[in-house]
């Protein structure tokens, strides 16, 4: 029997690989919040909504009531049976809130997001192990706000990688130890693409993030220098990247040639990608996986029209076994996620097979495909298109 050479190195190297969680956007504030034990000030600072308890009650008149007060766990509902199944090496999100106290909101952002932080432990009961925290949330309620942020995941012992007291904290990498397996190396960046303002970026003397000037060569020479200086034998990079627009299942031109030199010139493995509010095509470039666009796995949007046709309402929990010794993707498996009643549950067959064909629509021009078997399992495949 011949074997593709994923087949083979799945085979041979099973007990070897470091499999890595991520999905897209986890936002545990504003309405989120309002449900969970410790609430923080409800008022908020939108044209929109000027009480964050509004969200809850948005919510309710589509799918009934919600309960309050809820354990930690409860939002990441079915998830948690998932994560223990499928028992991946390292758990990374991009946490979308400020945590913290503080009032100090910026003004001159029409949307903000905040979770107290004696919720903390909604985080920890998934067993997360890194937030990404460069995006455009983050210091939603100032410095002190990103400060008490970074201060709260310290306290909670998650890593934070992406934003900082400084330039130098916000660019650090996270680096974890995979016991007898390897390392995995995650940098975050913001772009903004996503909308990460300008006066975000960190500097020697500001907190901030670790900004995304552009998609130029001389980005990719910056990034290059800082993986040469992380990376060891048997490391996984990860790049968690912070771009694009919310809607649209078109990846420009630019963000494709820039994902492709984050892996050809800089040395990064995996992409992963957020921002978008739904799922976005997958790209396996030189065996090195890249996610476009993770879409929301956790947020407060339930009952809120006009963007229907994205089903933003469905996400998906991706896991990537990698090869150490190589940092090529050996297999990308999937689970269907839908944000109900303010937490994360299993997808009826019918949404599974939205998001197969949506997955396989937008792959097709990209190389890739995936597959789904009767336990609503997405398998992705790919073969390399020259360009």
């Amino acid at each position: 029997m011949i074997l593709t050479s994923q087949e083979s190195a799945w085979r041979l190297r099973k007990t070897d690989m470091i499999k890595i969680f991520v999905c897209g956007d986890v936002m545990t504030g504003r309405g989120v919040d309002q449900i969970l034990v410790h609430q923080s000030d409800p008022v908020l600072h939108e044209g929109y909504m000027k009480d964050a308890r509004g969200y809850v009650e948005i919510a309710e008149r589509l799918n009934g009531p919600i309960p309050r007060s809820v354990d930690p766990a409860y939002i990441w509902g079915d998830a948690l049976d998932e994560l223990k199944r499928m028992g991946p090496d390292l758990r990374l999100i991009n946490l979308e809130t400020s945590v913290t106290r503080s009032d100090d909101y910026w003004k001159d952002k029409g949307i903000h997001y905040r979770m107290h932080p004696e919720n903390i432990d909604c985080i920890t009961a998934a067993k997360i192990d890194v937030c990404s925290l460069a995006n455009n949330h983050v210091l939603d309620w100032g410095y002190a706000g990103l400060k008490e942020t970074l201060e709260t995941l310290r306290r909670a012992r998650i890593r934070s990688v992406g934003a900082g007291i400084d330039l130098k904290e916000a660019e650090a990498p996270v680096i974890m130890e995979m016991k007898g397996k390897g390392r995995v190396v995650v940098f975050a960046f913001g772009s903004p693409t996503s909308g990460v303002p300008l006066g975000w970026g960190a500097s020697e003397q500001r907190p901030g993030v670790n900004w995304l000037k552009d998609f130029s060569d001389d980005t990719i020479e910056r990034i290059r220098k800082k993986v040469k200086e992380a990376k060891q034998e048997r490391d996984i990079v990860v790049a968690s990247v912070h771009w694009g627009s919310n809607w649209g299942y078109d990846i420009p031109q630019g963000k494709i040639h820039f994902a492709h030199q984050l892996i050809d010139e800089a040395g990064v493995d995996i992409i992963h990608g957020h921002s978008s509010h739904h799922v976005k095509g997958i790209e396996v470039f030189h065996d090195k996986l890249i996610l476009y666009g993770c879409g929301d796995f956790l947020n407060d949007y339930e009952g809120i029209g006009g963007d229907e046709y994205y089903r933003g309402d469905l996400g998906l929990m991706y896991f990537a076994s990698m090869d150490p010794w190589t940092g090529k993707l050996v297999e990308l498996q999937m689970i269907p996620t839908r944000i109900e009643h303010f937490k994360v549950n299993r997808t009826s067959r019918d949404d599974a097979l939205w998001l197969a064909n949506t997955l396989n629509r937008e792959g097709e021009r990209i190389g890739t495909g995936v597959k789904l078997d009767e336990d609503n399992l997405l398998t992705l495949s790919w073969h390399y298109i020259p360009r």
